[in-house]
């Protein structure tokens, strides 16, 4: 297993949500964590069928190019009532024939098909948001880690917090969605903690217990 002693790592990602998010959890351990966006790295084809396979593309282009051990995630909404749909296409439901990113459009895309399917009933409207996190080495070794959170699709929209399908989750055991949430109360983890809330919290939980020391100094 190599090691993270140096304590540099790249966020293979562009997504400004993803991020802050992953600045946020990573700042306890005292890392030097930048972004391929900070390298310059262009964004790899994600033509995987599966989170991990997604993930581990982006991963290993990130570790390959700088030379440094590459954390990336994917992540996606799946809808029981779509056949677990959007899934692994989560991100595509959102772009726009110009070529950008338009949740809002990709929420309504969500709520349509849902009203298709005559999905009314909270019952009728569960799901969960999957992230699976993959940390690569240049040489291709890659670790994962799974962290899923069930819920159930709300309409119309709430809140402007977080990010992408946010404002429509609404959490198991919780009565504000995603996009009504602090970042502290949307990870709900910390070192010291024992559970995690969110999907990407708990896949980084699980690497953090795994493969991160103590945290470093404040």
């Amino acid at each position: 297993m190599h090691s993270l002693d140096g304590r540099k790592i790249v966020v293979a990602s562009h997504n400004e949500g993803k991020l802050r998010e992953f600045a946020e959890l990573m700042g306890p351990f005292g890392f030097e964590a930048k972004s391929a966006k900070d390298y310059g790295l262009p964004e790899p084809d994600e033509t995987g069928t599966t989170f991990e396979e997604n993930a581990y593309i982006k991963a290993l282009a990130a570790a390959r190019a700088t030379g440094l051990p590459a954390l990336s995630d994917d992540s996606g909404l799946c809808v029981d009532a779509l056949d677990g749909a959007p899934g692994v296409y989560t991100a595509n439901w959102a772009e726009t024939p110009e070529g950008a990113r338009d949740f809002a459009m990709a929420m309504q895309r969500t709520e349509v098909a849902l009203q298709a399917v005559r999905a009314a009933s909270p019952e009728q409207r569960k799901g969960r948001f999957v992230a699976v996190i993959c940390l690569a080495f240049p040489d291709g070794e890659a670790e994962y880690y799974r962290g899923e959170v069930e819920g159930t699709l709300v309409w119309p929209p709430r809140g402007e917090l977080g990010f992408g399908y946010d404002p429509v989750f609404l959490p198991d055991g919780h009565e504000k969605t995603f996009g009504e949430m602090t970042a502290q109360e949307k990870h709900g983890w910390k070192p010291g903690q024992p559970t995690a809330l969110s999907h990407r919290a708990r896949a980084f939980q699980k690497f953090a217990e795994a493969r991160l020391a103590a945290p470093g100094p404040a």
